[in-house]
């Protein structure tokens, strides 16, 4: 009671989530400290099986796929056989904690995003274990497991170590959070996607500042949204900053709850439980004005069709002012909306031959065009709307050039079965966005390499290439090294600026192609209505997709049940893995902790501005030829086309650490704004990576610090920033302020 008054005060609560749950990326190091920690409790004397989950913990394999293979109707298999072929140690692994470690469920790889198989299926909303009834919670390790509050489930993303302690029984301390009430009301105009809304949600939410907060929705147009709409907005709660986006329980959650295949009796209990315990909005009754530490609202009437980027995910534009963007963008001097391209060479032309076929490339071009992400794939509505854009545009004559990199990867198979019964799915693929796998692919950066004719066209002419994806994230560096402009669309504008093959463009006055008969093609002539979409959506979404979808998964596939594994409690650890290695964290630990001690004649290792995010400081991607880690891996004999990602080698401290600040877009200011990985190691005023910079103050016995600006953190969340920086021997980062999540 009176937490309105309490939460301003600061007071700090503790918090045991009923459930916890993990993707790959970062489960793999959360088991990889478990198994280490049982090591620490046998050379301590103890008993190593008391290191185990006090709680649920539920693990999806789904951040592994990538994009290899493209604009093939065989793609989603040969990733697949490669996804295996680069991963099989760290699945292997995988399984043996699934079996080492009770109460642990792995969902196995090609089975769908974490967050939409959260929603989907994971989900209870309000536990039963043997008639006590308790709601339903969650931590997870992945920044938009927010998306589950779209569900009425509060919550949140946070580090692997956060994790780990509420997965062993200890509360996570929090402070009690301020609460942003966000009042909706109005309905979309007719061919607003709930993309458009939550580009717009974000934005305002970024304004407002509600980093540390809960934001609550509420009013009227609740009643217009439905569950995947609030899924989608839930979803993107760490790129407003806020630790969760809720929206309650009502008659809208138990529907989406029997829909996808929740017995009827478990949605009775859910209901009756929530309104005894006066959790449960009823918009049939006398609707009282809750308080809240502060207001904002919108009318949905006001949302207009919009994309965001080319570097941050709040930075929204509106479909009509992109073209006067873009160039603003292109003269701007560098920064969040800045490239510094001198006025002669903003509208230069480079042809070059793609495989017998003239082709060529201008700042602005799109070379990758990807229906990705949990935030997007997870709603029919806009799903459908992509299928329908592109039938029409088929029927039209439009094509997409052949050296734009296409995909379609679904957040779980229940999308692949209404897109083939509704027969869009044809049309998808007839303009290349063939299925590519079932997991997070491009948004993670597992969009693959792009063909080397089309890369070296970029490098070699500096062009500032753009991606356009149906995500949640367009940081820089972390979609793809090439693409410098990433832009955050709605599915069907994904298939949109495919067709167009540029963002340089404004849909209301210019044509995105021409179709047959030299007829000129608008935006127009193949949007499709709401109406149409949700006709559609309606008579081909059913609920036996998703029953049958989620009975199949838990049976794995035949390549995950042909590993074979060890089944001793305690792991065996190789010396020669470059994937998995026993960490340092808890090698010679005494029953006694050391305490704090000083820091003294500190070096600063690294300077930043503000906004530096979390793949600046830990990147999830691909890892440069030219890098520290890459030099590892090469003096371990892997080759070049296995380095695989820094996200799928988590498992290997020794790969981790080397690629700290390895962001090939970083900007250090002790190198005068100069991108890349590099810093001057200070005494001796050299140029170096930084990883060797730090290794040379280590080795010489010199602490060193970070200084950043605002926002330090912005992003994923990663407790690989913590354990990377601790290992380079970085005793402190001082910074204006830090996003919650980091």
């Amino acid at each position: 009671m009176g937490w309105e008054k309490t939460s301003l005060e600061q007071v700090e609560i503790p918090f045991k989530p009923s459930r916890v749950i993990l993707q790959d990326f970062t489960g793999v190091p959360v088991l990889v400290d478990l198994a280490s920690m049982r090591d620490a409790m046998s050379e301590l004397g103890g008993n190593p099986d008391k290191i185990n989950p006090m709680v649920p913990a539920d693990l999806v394999i789904d951040h592994s796929v990538t994009a290899n293979v493209v604009r093939s109707q065989n793609a989603i298999q040969a990733n697949m056989e490669l996804e295996f072929e680069r991963n099989k140690e760290r699945f292997a692994f995988l399984k043996w904690g699934s079996s080492a470690f009770h109460n642990m469920l792995i969902i196995p790889p090609g089975s769908g995003i974490v967050h939409q198989v959260n929603l989907e299926y994971l989900a209870r909303v309000v536990f039963n274990r043997d008639g006590l009834l308790y709601p339903d919670s969650v931590l997870g390790t992945d920044s938009h497991t927010t998306m589950i509050n779209g569900l009425g489930v509060v919550g949140w993303g946070v580090g692997g170590i956060d994790a780990e302690a509420a997965m062993l029984g200890q509360p996570m301390s929090m402070v009690l959070p301020g609460v942003v009430g966000f009042k909706l009301h109005g309905t979309l105009r007719d061919g607003v996607t709930a993309t458009d809304l939550v580009l717009t949600v974000t934005q305002m939410l970024r304004k407002h500042g509600v980093v540390g907060k809960f934001v609550e929705f509420y009013g009227r147009g609740m009643e217009e949204l439905a569950l995947a709409d609030r899924a989608t907005i839930a979803n993107m709660a760490p790129e407003y900053g806020a630790t969760v986006g809720f929206f309650p329980v009502d008659h809208i959650t138990l529907e989406y709850l029997k829909m996808t295949g929740r017995e009827d009796e478990t949605v009775s209990t859910i209901e009756a439980y929530l309104r005894a315990n006066k959790m449960f909005v009823d918009y049939n009754e006398p609707k009282i004005e809750p308080t809240y530490s502060s207001y904002i609202e919108l009318d949905l009437g006001d949302v207009e069709p919009c994309i965001s980027g080319p570097k941050r995910p709040h930075d929204r534009v509106t479909l009509k002012d992109m073209k006067a963007d873009w160039h603003a963008c292109l003269e701007n001097k560098i920064g969040f909306k800045g490239y510094g391209i001198p006025k002669d060479l903003q509208n230069r032309v480079v042809k070059f031959d793609f495989h017998g076929q003239t082709a060529e490339l201008k700042h602005g071009t799109v070379v990758i065009a990807a229906i990705t992400s949990c935030t997007n794939t997870s709603n029919p509505t806009v799903m459908i709307a992509s299928g329908l854009v592109a039938k029409k545009a088929y029927e039209l004559g439009l094509e997409v050039k052949p050296w734009i990199k296409t995909s379609l990867a679904p957040g779980s198979g229940v999308v692949t079965k209404y897109l083939l019964r509704s027969g869009l799915l044809k049309y998808l693929s007839d303009l290349g966005f063939n299925l590519v796998g079932y997991g997070c692919t491009t948004c993670i950066g597992n969009s693959g390499d792009l063909d080397q004719i089309v890369a070296d066209a970029i490098t070699e002419n500096d062009i500032i290439a753009a991606a356009v994806l149906s995500g949640n994230r367009n940081f820089e560096g972390r979609i793809h090294p090439l693409t410098q402009a990433n832009y955050l669309a709605s599915p069907p504008l994904v298939v949109v600026y495919a067709l167009a093959g540029t963002v340089d463009i404004n849909f209301e006055e210019e044509p995105i192609g021409t179709g047959k008969g030299n007829r000129p093609i608008f935006l127009r002539d193949i949007w499709p209505s709401s109406k149409k979409v949700s006709e559609i959506v309606h008579s081909n979404v059913l609920v036996d997709m998703f029953k049958s979808t989620y009975e199949a998964i838990t049976k794995g596939n035949p390549m995950w049940n042909q590993l074979v594994v060890p089944t001793a409690d305690v792991y065996s650890w190789d010396p020669n893995s470059t994937y998995i290695r026993e960490p340092p964290f808890f090698k010679g630990m005494s029953m006694d902790p050391p305490g704090p001690h000083s820091i003294k004649d500190a070096y600063c290792l690294l300077c930043f501005g503000d906004c530096v995010t979390t793949d600046h400081i830990s990147p999830a991607g691909s890892i440069h030829k030219d890098s520290p880690a890459a030099k590892y891996l090469v003096d371990h004999s892997v080759k070049p086309g296995d380095f695989n990602s820094y996200g799928s080698r988590r498992g290997n401290y020794e790969v981790m650490m080397r690629g700290t600040f390895g962001n090939i877009r970083i900007v250090n200011k002790l190198l005068d704004g100069e991108p890349g990985p590099k810093t001057i190691h200070v005494p001796t005023r050299e140029k170096l990576y930084v990883y060797d910079a730090a290794m040379r103050y280590k080795n010489d016995g010199q602490d060193t610090i970070v200084l950043a600006g605002s926002e330090y953190g912005t992003g994923s969340s990663r407790d690989w920033d913590a354990k990377r920086t601790m290992l380079l021997g970085v005793k402190a980062v001082i910074a204006k302020s830090s996003e919650r999540i980091h």
